[in-house]
C-alpha cells in the first residue's frame, strides 16, 4: 500500500484534467480533495486544511488571481497555479499575488510531482525555528544567526545587500520570486522598477556562491519573470 505523503486540494473545473491530476497524485500516495469552483475551493481550504493547493486560473465563478489574493489574507499554504495561460504577465501577476509556483498546461506528471515536492519543502523551511536557522544544500551552508555563508567549508564574504538578497531567495527556496518581489524585499518599495539593480547584484552573488557562475546550480533565472533558488538535485 502506498504511503500517504500529504493532502492536495485540487481546484479545477475541467473534468478530464481533474481526473488526470487525481490519478497522478493518488498513485504517489497523496490524498486528494476536489473542488470545481473558486467558492468551493476557498471553502475546502478553510475547512480541510490541506498541505498544498493546485489552482486553475480559469474558474467559472471567480478568476484564480482573486482566489490567490483571498487565500493569502489568512493562509500561507503552498499554492501552485496550473493554467493554460502562458503569457509572462499572467505568471507574474499570479506570483506577485502570492502563488508559490506556476505550471503551464499541458505539463507532465513528473514535472508536477517535482514542483509539489519543492513547494512542500519550501513550506517546511518557512516553519523552521529561528534558533535552528542553518540552511545547507550540497556544498553551500548559510548560518542566518551569525550572518555567515560557507561554500565547501570556506567562508564567503557577502556585502549586506548580497546577504539580504540570498536570504530572501533561500527563505523562499524552490519558489519563483518575481523581480518586483525581490526588489521590494531587498531594496524597498521605491525600487520595484529598478531591475538593473537586481541583475547586477545577482551576477555578483553568483560569482561568489556558484562553482561556475555561467552555469548556476542554485540561483536560477526565470526569463522575464524573476529568480528561483533551487534545492532539488535528486
Amino acid at each position: 500500500m502506498t504511503k500517504n505523503t500529504g493532502t492536495v486540494l485540487l481546484v479545477e473545473d475541467e473534468r478530464q484534467m481533474r481526473r488526470f491530476l487525481r490519478l497522478t497524485l493518488q498513485s504517489e500516495g497523496y490524498a486528494v480533495i476536489e473542488a470545481e469552483t473558486a467558492a468551493e475551493g476557498l471553502s475546502q481550504a478553510a475547512m480541510r486544511n490541506p498541505d498544498i493547493i493546485l489552482l486553475d486560473l480559469g474558474l467559472p465563478d471567480m478568476d484564480g488571481l482573486e482566489v490567490i489574493a483571498k487565500l493569502r489574507e489568512w493562509t500561507s499554504l503552498p499554492v501552485i497555479v496550473i493554467s493554460a495561460r502562458d503569457q509572462e504577465g499572467d505568471k507574474i501577476k499570479a506570483l506577485d499575488n502570492g502563488a508559490d509556483d506556476y505550471l503551464t498546461k499541458p505539463f507532465g506528471a513528473g514535472e508536477l510531482l517535482a514542483r509539489i515536492r519543492v513547494a512542500l519543502r519550501h513550506g517546511a523551511l518557512k516553519s523552521t525555528e529561528p534558533g535552528e536557522a542553518i540552511f545547507t544544500v550540497e556544498d553551500l551552508k548559510i548560518d542566518f544567526l551569525k550572518r555567515k555563508v560557507y561554500r565547501s567549508g570556506g567562508e564567503i564574504h557577502l556585502t549586506p545587500i548580497e546577504h539580504r538578497l540570498l536570504t530572501v531567495l533561500v527563505e523562499n527556496a524552490g519558489r519563483v520570486m518575481t523581480h518586483r518581489q525581490l526588489l521590494k524585499e531587498v531594496w524597498g518599495p521605491p525600487y520595484i522598477e529598478q531591475t538593473h539593480y537586481l541583475r547586477v547584484f545577482m551576477n555578483q552573488l553568483r560569482k561568489k556562491i556558484e562553482a561556475d557562475s555561467t552555469r548556476p546550480r542554485f540561483l536560477l533565472n526565470e526569463p522575464g519573470i524573476g529568480y528561483r533558488f533551487k534545492t532539488d538535485f535528486d
